[in-house]
This record gives structure tokens, sequence and C-alpha cells, in this order.
């Protein structure tokens, strides 16, 4: 994509001329993702199909769907967490009715998309639409890129960097009664609102990794790992949890070959990621 750059600054250009009025309609956000998919990511007309199942978007070529996208007014979406989550959810229930496993929210403000996998949420792409530089993150929602798996993140609504980033873990955001963290600091978090459902806590409050609950979080999942459920995550989620600490660990160099005498609990990790055929989608493009 050697034209992106030049075909960003078009598209930016043509973005603003669409809003220039203010209080636009969702058929303007439409219009903008559309522009986006088409003019820069390398996206056909044909390939976006509107209102499919009810889902409002879905990018598709040769017959495969890749992506539901669901869209919201302009500005009616972000920064609100609340709003983000439900419109995610909505695009998530459109997905599973279609077995499409990506999904995706914008406003024609920013763009959030995210890969289902076990049951949650991996980050592939948190785009800001105004930004002045075309954003790395835009070859994951490419024709040339939508098909990579090892993009991810992290696990959960959005990875704690993106979420701090952005405001979408607001002040008054549910705390964990015991631990004080938001959902963001859990490895496994499948209801947001529910603090309850909150297993793994590994990440400190300011999204950075906590050096002492990161091995105990791998631990407390890998002693009984072969059991149907462990510490009450089913079984089929585990995968996707386990690549979630994995690549914890190795951003901050713990995971084998990184360091020269890596932490029982990070060889045992990194032993089961290579059983299960996971050790590819620890690092990050």
């Amino acid at each position: 994509m050697e034209e992106l750059p030049a075909a960003w600054n078009t598209f930016r250009a043509k973005r603003a001329d669409r809003l220039r009025h203010g209080a636009e309609s969702e058929k303007v956000a439409e219009a903008i993702i559309e522009d986006l998919f088409t003019g820069v990511l390398g996206w056909s007309a044909g390939d976006l199909m509107y209102q499919v199942d009810y889902a409002d978007i879905v990018v598709s070529r040769n017959l495969l769907k890749y992506l539901v996208i669901e869209v919201k007014r302009p500005g009616t979406l972000f920064p609100h967490r609340s709003a983000l989550e439900q419109a995610m959810s909505q695009a998530r229930r459109y997905a599973d009715e279609q077995k499409v496993r990506r999904i995706a929210a914008s406003d024609g403000r920013l763009l959030y998309a995210a890969d289902v996998v076990g049951g949650a949420l991996v980050d592939r792409a948190l785009i800001d639409l105004s930004e002045a530089r075309a954003p790395d993150e835009l070859w994951n929602l490419s024709l040339y890129g939508i098909h990579r798996d090892d993009h991810a993140s992290a696990i959960v609504l959005a990875s704690p960097e993106t979420a701090h980033a952005v405001g979408l873990v607001p002040d008054d955001a549910p705390l964990h009664p015991r631990y004080k963290l938001p959902a963001s600091c859990f490895a496994y978090a499948p209801d947001t609102q529910r603090p309850a459902s909150w297993k793994l806590p590994y990440r400190l409050a300011d999204g950075r990794v906590d050096p002492k609950r990161l091995p105990k979080a791998i631990q407390a999942l890998l002693t009984t790992y072969r059991g149907a459920k462990v510490g009450g995550i089913p079984e089929s989620d585990l995968p996707a949890v386990l690549v979630c600490l994995a690549r914890a660990a190795q951003a901050e160099g713990r995971m084998p070959p990184q360091a020269n005498a890596p932490a029982p609990a990070y060889q045992l990790l990194a032993q089961v990621l290579e059983q299960l055929g996971l050790s590819d989608q620890i690092t990050r493009p």
C-alpha cells in the first residue's frame, strides 16, 4: 500500500467536506466508512454490502464475509464507553448470526475493530479518522491485511494502553471490589459491567503490566489447565486468555527465548502455547 499517504490525505479532505454542516445523520458516517474502505483500504464499492440481516455494513469479497460494522451518527459513539460497548455488542450479535468473526463500530470520527476469539474481543484497530498521518493500524483492515491474525494487542474491549489513551476508561468505570481495578486490567472480563465475572488481574490501574500478578495469573490458569474449567473460565475461552497473558509477558521481556533464564511460569506458558499452535500469535507485527 505504497500509495496510502496520498489516499489518506484525499480521504481526510472528503471526510471534512461531508462533516462541514454539523449534526449529520448516520448515513453520512456510512459514507465516510465507504470512502475509507474503497479509497484507502483497497476494497471495491461492491465489497461493501448494506443492511445485511440488520448489520449496517458487511465487508465481503468472493462470497466470504470478513467484517461486520455497526455505524452510528457522527459524534455519538466516542469517547463514551457505554455507547461503544453497545455498538460492539450489536455488531457481535449480527456477526455471530452470519458466522463472521471480525467486528467494528464507527461514528465517522473513530473506528474500532476487533476479532472475536474464544468469547473475548481482541483488538484489531483503533483509528482516529482525523489524524494527519495515516495510522499503521489501517493495514489490519485493508484488503491485504484483513486475513492476518497476529495483529492484536490484548484481550477485552480495548487494550489498557488503547483504552486509557482515548478515554475509554472513564473515572466512574466499575472497579473490582477486591482489587480496585477496572475490567481492562483483567485477562478475562466477559462482562465489563459485572466485576464478579472478571478473572486474573495482571495489570496496574494505569495499564502497565503488574510484574507480581502476571506470573500468578499464569500459574492460576496452568495448574489445572486440563480441567473442564479453570477458575470459572470456560475451557473454550482459555486459549485467548493465555495469548493475552503471553503478550503481556513478552512486552516485559519475560518469555523464552527473550529471557536468559525465564521463570517456570513463563516456560510453562510457552510450552502450552506451542502445544496449542498459538506461539505465532504472541508477536505483534
